[in-house]
């Protein structure tokens, strides 16, 4: 129950108020004043309480008993059916000669407020790989470089340079490379995102893996260039690595990576206030380090993702190391 921020009373004061007037003989007046109400208020919990016990003292619903002006079921009803129709409340407004914010409140009320609504939600498809190196995730995400203080410092997005042909600083490429049994990250920000740069990550990539006892069987990656390009597929044979590649337009295939990025800018890129870009890329090793041995992983029962890894080790996962 949500009670209005002025309320004198709550159900247990006026049962306490009620009880004093019918079960100890208080005058009306006096128990009023005690509970620091009026006479009438009391007198209206009291009655209330009479008629309905317990139950009487609880706030009821504002809204009236009887409503001349609503929208009739049939209206709605129709209004339904074109939603269903895939029709815009502007066009259902029209076609049944009705106010559009009447059409819009009706949408609202039945649940079908967004179009987006007429199909049933999708169901989650989570999954984890049994083994360390069986499936890793690999992305990139583009960051801008810094130049001096942002808005994000001062605050005032009117202060940023917005010089006719100035000489733009660029932006750099964090590639990031997730095992989906571990969650064991390496990242590592380079100038681009080309296909010759994205094969040197990913054997950087195995190497760093390899360190930690992980063989790398498959990756998956979106549709980018430097993934869908013969380069690139004559490097993942090379090093016997299966390659996988998510549906297009469909980033939650590769959902793991995504979602390692947002945590990534939200505790490296942006949790911390950067003079230079090298200053921030020099604060990865130490954010990243943080990530795979102490921070608590909700995915992983609360546990950093080297306590994973380790435990897959004593059970001597088979096929998972080199």
């Amino acid at each position: 129950m949500k009670l209005h921020g002025n309320a004198r009373t709550c159900p247990r004061s006026r049962r306490l108020l009620v009880g004093r007037v019918v079960e100890q003989g208080w005058a009306l007046a006096v128990a009023a004043e005690a509970a620091g109400v009026s006479a009438r208020t009391a007198s209206k919990w009291v009655a209330r309480f009479r008629a309905e016990g317990e139950r009487g003292l609880c706030d009821r619903s504002s809204r009236p008993c009887r409503s001349p002006n609503a929208t009739s079921g049939e209206r709605v009803e129709a209004i339904a059916i074109l939603r269903r129709l895939r029709f815009t409340a502007a066009e259902i407004s029209q076609a049944l000669r009705m106010p559009l914010s009447t059409v819009s409140v009706v949408l609202q009320r039945i649940g079908l407020g967004k179009l987006s609504r007429l199909e049933p939600p999708e169901p989650p498809n989570r999954y984890q790989r049994r083994h360390p190196g069986e499936l890793v995730h690999i992305d990139v995400k583009k960051l801008a470089r810094i130049d001096g203080a942002g808005h994000r410092v001062h605050g005032d997005r009117g202060r940023q340079k917005k010089r006719r042909g100035a000489k733009r600083i660029g932006y750099e490429y964090v590639h990031v490379c997730v095992d989906d049994a571990t969650r064991l990250a390496y990242v590592e920000v380079l100038a681009d995102e080309r296909a010759t740069t994205a094969i040197g990550f990913l054997r950087r990539a195995r190497v760093w893996y390899r360190r930690h006892g992980v063989r790398i069987q498959r990756v998956m990656t979106d549709n980018g260039a430097c993934y869908l390009s013969t380069l690139h597929a004559l490097a993942c044979h090379r090093l016997r690595i299966k390659h996988l590649r998510t549906r297009p337009r469909r980033p939650r295939t590769n959902g793991k990576a995504e979602r390692f990025i947002r945590t990534l800018l939200a505790g490296w890129a942006y949790g911390a206030i950067y003079a230079t870009s090298q200053e921030r890329t020099d604060a990865l090793a130490g954010w990243l380090y943080t990530y795979n041995h102490t921070r608590p992983h909700g995915s992983l029962g609360h546990h950093p993702p080297i306590h994973r890894l380790q435990a897959l080790t004593v059970n001597n996962v088979p096929g998972s190391y080199s």
